[in-house]
């Protein structure tokens, strides 16, 4: 039997698909692309934008009208979120959502032996436990992604995660260290921390993400250990401290930004100004001197009540910061959300028109940002071989990279000389 996964969303999601992967496996399951014919076709969705929920919808369709003899499951954070629209996905056999995923592989064994339609989609309980779903290798990834964290206990005014992820619920630390020691002996260089809300790491189990970061730190094997998105204000002094003094940190950053205008922070009950922000990234920067740092972020465009004197004002604030990229999204109202009853909606023709901006704006930042990183050494890890020699690869920093690297092979860290970005890459030559 074949399955193939389709991932939507986050780096929580790429870890569970990765579990769902090995749990596939160890029933007997061959883990194929989407270019080869299937018999379980599996879409673990991402429901943060109504797009999200379209392209699952249409992924499905899509199996169903080319292997109309096929199983095809529906789950993640659509099901989770909104259980009555997603059990209406006819297109798919399964229906489930982000609780149980053990119950996942039992329910598509009874659809093959010719079970009718399921959906199963469990509600969030309080004092939920984190579910534990090991991982000992990713397919198509060098970099290993390990969740260590679920849910959120922010009620930001746009945001439908808390109703997809339930509350916060920490992993162990012994069971995060034991996969951090097989995904190292699977040759794994590079792990990435990631979660729902990883700051809140510990915040129900007596620990912290910097205690948990300690400890990463002395597995033999790891080289390089990078975080997923952070919230700026639970960024402590104390704990900006113990980052820098990690070895193994990669010092990007991804600091949750949304708006760069405080005005419209307040409006998305964000708990942090602008002004606050940039206090952060000044923290980091002077923390981890004389050392080079990056900051990577996401914004929303055209939120309720955006002006745009607003606009202006977030795009202005990426240039203070400097970001090396910044993941642009239209706002996208989301039902059961209190932002979804807001007034002055902005038109869904204007949004589009200001992302479009945005980006533009992101992307010159973007290369004035990499120009400047002309002529420096960086470790890359060489991750997708584009022919025998030519590696593309991501530095500590996440610049993206293209280098002919002869002699060497994918997982491999090698010292390369950063040359001119060429608008999807940066051009480097390895270093003797």
């Amino acid at each position: 039997m074949r399955v193939c996964f389709y991932t939507l969303g986050c780096k929580v999601n790429l870890n569970e698909t990765g579990a769902l992967e090995h749990l596939f496996r160890q029933a007997g399951f061959v883990v194929v692309p989407p270019e080869q014919e299937a018999d379980v076709y599996v879409v673990n969705s991402c429901t943060v934008t109504n797009f999200g929920d379209q392209k699952s919808r249409k992924w499905l369709r899509r199996q169903k009208r080319e292997h109309p003899g096929a199983v095809t499951v529906l789950t993640g954070c659509y099901p989770q979120a909104f259980p009555d629209e997603a059990a209406n996905c006819l297109e798919a056999d399964l229906v489930c959502g982000n609780g149980d995923r053990h119950a996942i592989l039992e329910n598509v064994d009874k659809l093959l032996a010719g079970h009718e339609r399921i959906v199963s989609i469990r509600p969030h309980e309080k004092n939920e436990r984190f579910e534990e779903l090991p991982v000992e290798r990713f397919e198509s990834h060098t970099r290993a992604f390990i969740k260590v964290e679920d849910g959120c206990n922010r009620q930001c005014a746009y945001c439908v995660i808390p109703r997809a992820r339930g509350a916060v619920r920490s992993r162990s630390e012994a069971s995060v260290l034991q996969e951090l020691h097989t995904l190292a002996g699977a040759g794994y260089r590079e792990a990435v921390l990631s979660g729902i809300s990883l700051p809140s790491y510990g915040q129900d189990t007596g620990t912290d993400l910097f205690t948990l970061l300690e400890a990463c730190e002395t597995v033999d094997g790891i080289e390089r250990i990078r975080l997923g998105s952070l919230d700026p204000d639970m960024l402590s002094d104390e704990g900006i401290r113990r980052l820098a003094k990690l070895k193994k940190l990669c010092p990007q950053f991804h600091l949750s930004l949304q708006s760069g205008c405080t005005a419209t922070l307040r409006r998305m009950r964000r708990v942090y100004t602008a002004e606050q922000y940039a206090q952060v990234v000044e923290k980091l920067r002077a923390a981890f001197a004389p050392e080079r740092i990056s900051f990577t972020t996401d914004c929303i465009c055209g939120f309720p009540g955006e002006t745009e004197a607003d606009f202006a004002e977030s795009c202005d604030f990426l240039d203070k910061i400097g970001f090396l990229k910044v993941h642009v999204f239209p706002y996208s109202r989301r039902s059961g959300t209190p932002a979804y009853e807001f007034p002055d909606q902005v038109c869904e023709q204007e949004k589009q028109a200001r992302s479009r901006r945005m980006n533009a704006h992101a992307e010159a930042l973007r290369t004035r940002v990499l120009a400047g990183l002309a002529g420096s050494e960086e470790e890359v890890l060489l991750e997708t071989p584009l022919s025998q020699t030519l590696f593309t690869g991501y530095t500590r920093l996440y610049v993206p990279i293209a280098v002919s690297a002869p002699g060497h092979k994918a997982g491999e860290i090698v010292r390369v000389r950063l040359g001119a970005y060429d608008g999807e890459r940066v051009q480097a030559e390895l270093v003797p």
